[in-house]
């Protein structure tokens, strides 16, 4: 279990360092790519840019999903004085990024570094305290521009994608830090489950895919899976908070999220499963979640449905985890396929 803790935080580092804001993934979906094949693996890209991988077994067909694509911004305007307006993408909370460093990506492939500040961020000049929403946000260039004119000759244009740095740290602890965490931790579990899958370190006892989705953040991620798929569990992040039971050490089944109530017996055989294989779990409900499985039934496919992750702290900020939540879920996907 060490080597494939170790490996899924090399992939988490490695995904992680890939920026890929919803409607920008390509580079992180050729990252998948390249690793499956290298796996064994004969994983296909769908026209929309998902990423889907058979990883063998047979019968009543399982999909486990986790997305690429993280929360990010685009630049909206150009302003007058050279700075850059932003428009977000997904849940972007504007808060937890101001002060934040970014990269700006222009459609001819060049990339230029910047910080995201509030209109006014200087405790010594601000006559009053400047809230943190999107109209006061603005990205500053780390290039000598003070008009519009000069910024556009950077072949800088509106539609650019904006990346937030993420920041990415495992400490001596187990503890992890990072932005996007959601959820890039679960896809880097799905890597190392695939890994593992391949070694013979785990026996599949059904037909068991991958599939990694590039929209989640926007709500149409996973509106198409195979057409035999009979269940779909989305690997996500677990919600740790006030009234709910996770941690960061544990795995989450999620009973019901703002979109209702997941399949009843995909939760009950998810906590059998758990507890018969002495795994610290904690079944919860999400106030304010939706998940890629839930793009699935609305896209009108008749599966039973699920949703589970590693504990993660402070969702859509600077993101917290541990090695254990790891360990925990990576466990239960290995319990779950050989029931």
């Amino acid at each position: 279990m060490d080597s494939s803790l170790a490996y899924i935080a090399e992939r988490l580092t490695e995904l992680t360092a890939i920026p890929s804001p919803t409607g920008y993934t390509k580079h992180a979906a050729d990252y998948l790519v390249k690793t499956l094949t290298e796996l064994g693996f004969s994983p296909e890209i769908s026209n929309k840019g998902n990423v889907l991988v058979q990883l063998g077994g047979q019968g009543n067909p399982l999909v486990l999903a986790s997305h690429i694509d993280t929360l990010g911004a685009m630049i909206r305007s150009i302003k007058d004085n050279g700075r850059l307006r932003p428009t977000t993408l997904g849940g972007h909370q504007w808060r937890t990024a101001d002060g934040e460093n970014c990269t700006v990506h222009t459609r001819d492939g060049r990339t230029y570094t910047g910080v995201v500040l509030n209109t006014e961020p200087s405790t010594h000049v601000a006559d009053d305290k400047v809230e943190q929403v999107e109209k006061n946000m603005e990205i500053l260039l780390d290039e000598n521009v003070a008009t519009k004119d000069e910024v556009l000759a950077l072949g800088i244009q509106t539609g650019d994608i904006i990346a937030m740095d993420p920041r990415t740290t495992i400490t001596e602890s187990g503890y992890i830090k990072s932005r996007f965490l959601d959820d890039k931790l679960s896809a880097s579990i799905l890597i190392g489950f695939a890994r593992a899958v391949a070694a013979g370190e785990i026996t599949l006892c059904r037909k068991v895919s991958l599939l990694f989705t590039v929209y989640e953040e926007v709500g149409h991620g996973g509106s198409v899976v195979p057409a035999d798929t009979r269940d779909m569990i989305s690997v996500d992040m677990g919600c740790v908070g006030a009234d709910l039971g996770c941690t960061e050490r544990m795995v989450s089944i999620c009973a019901k999220d703002s979109g209702g109530p997941y399949n009843y017996d995909i939760v009950s055989d998810l906590a059998t499963a758990a507890k018969a294989a002495g795994l610290d779990y904690a079944i919860d409900v999400y106030p304010h979640y939706g998940s890629d499985v839930e793009a699935t039934l609305t896209a009108g496919f008749d599966i039973r449905h699920g949703l589970i992750g590693p504990g993660v702290y402070a969702s859509h900020n600077y993101e917290r985890s541990h090695m254990d939540g790891v360990r925990n879920t990576f466990e239960l996907l290995r319990a779950y396929v050989t029931l």
